[in-house]
């Protein structure tokens, strides 16, 4: 299938984001809608609009719903109904800061909703041959929870490498450029998901103008959960391709492992929140915010690669490789800070 196929979409999604994000930059240039949060884990300087996440939501949703080769189906309405709370819930946790309990509870609302409207795991590849299938009683039931637990956790993923200018939505966007190579496989061959994707790609395209450094705007919370949860939900509507998505985003994925691990030998809570994420540790050494992220470019990048030329088997020893090696970096760069503050 042409790549012209799917233009329409992506056109449609960059222009109206584009046109969006001009204007809460606007807004916030005004002083009328600016971000007044200062801390220590917070770098960028007050007055820069978080809204950028409601440009990149809404530029999706449009372009999703004007194109008329997609079928309005119970799970892609679901999706985009769940995609405008995500806005919602994000504006507001930008406005007043909700706790960590509400957040999660509100991520397992949001996957009970699409999983009952029928984004569901039908089976799951098994890397040394087969596939688990989840057609009976308790399959259904584990399908339920690695649907929950999959999707809640690349939300938090993408959400906790949103540090730095370009992070996160760089690291979507080449993730969904690779999912998107991935369905238009003979193989795969899912055109209404490769649609949807186009739409995200476009939207997310048409942010980095906006976000990458010095950034005019910021994704927010509901820039940042919507990119982990979209990602999250074409990799079950391409047809199970949970080991692919977890290679491409192997960054935010060990990186959120890791910290999480550090929150509990710490006795702190694994949703507290702190400076102690990869990108804020490169700053630290002194590495520019640019530097950070063309890093994460890169090696997300070969990653995606890779994880498109190698099948379940291969993906399962490049993730172990990459898992192996990341956490000798992020070693690495522990004993350096802690060499520099002596």
């Amino acid at each position: 299938m042409r790549y012209s196929f799917f233009l329409m979409p992506a056109l449609v999604s960059f222009l109206v984001a584009v046109a969006l994000q001009m204007f809460f930059v606007w807004l916030a240039g005004k002083k009328k809608v600016a971000d007044t949060r200062t801390s220590a884990r917070h770098i960028h300087p007050a007055g820069i609009s978080r809204f950028g996440g409601v440009a990149l939501i809404l530029a999706f949703i449009a372009a999703v719903l004007l194109d008329k080769r997609l079928v309005m189906t119970a799970p892609l309405l679901a999706v985009l109904v769940a995609s405008g709370a995500i806005l919602f819930f994000g504006v507001l946790d930008d406005i007043r800061q909700l706790s960590w309990k509400t957040q999660l509870f509100f991520q397992v609302v949001v996957v009970f909703f699409v999983y009952f409207a029928g984004v569901r795991l039908q089976y799951m590849t098994n890397p040394f041959g087969g596939i688990f299938l989840f057609n009976n009683q308790i399959g259904y039931v584990l399908g339920l929870i690695v649907v929950v637990l999959w999707v809640v956790f690349i939300m938090n993923a993408i959400n906790w490498i949103d540090g730095i200018d370009g992070s996160s939505a760089g690291v979507a966007f080449i993730g969904a450029l690779a999912i998107f190579f991935l369905i238009l496989r003979p193989e795969v061959n899912q055109p209404p998901v490769g649609i949807i994707a186009a739409a995200l790609l476009g939207a997310l395209a048409a942010f980095l103008l906006f976000n990458f450094h010095p950034a005019r705007i910021l994704a927010g919370t509901s820039g940042s959960m919507f990119m982990g949860f979209i990602l999250a939900i074409m990799a079950i509507f391409a047809g199970a391709k949970i080991a692919t998505t977890l290679l491409v985003l192997a960054i935010p994925i060990i990186d959120a492992l890791w910290v999480i691990g550090e929150r509990i030998w710490s006795n702190s809570s694994i949703f507290s929140a702190d400076r102690r994420h990869l990108h804020y540790r490169l700053l630290e050494l002194g590495w520019s915010e640019k530097k950070i992220c063309l890093f994460y470019y890169g090696v997300t990048a070969l990653i995606a690669v890779a994880a498109l030329n190698t099948r379940v088997l291969g993906k399962t020893v490049i993730l172990v490789v990459i898992g192996i090696l990341m956490v000798a970096f992020l070693f690495l760069i522990r004993n350096r800070i802690s060499q520099k503050t002596l």
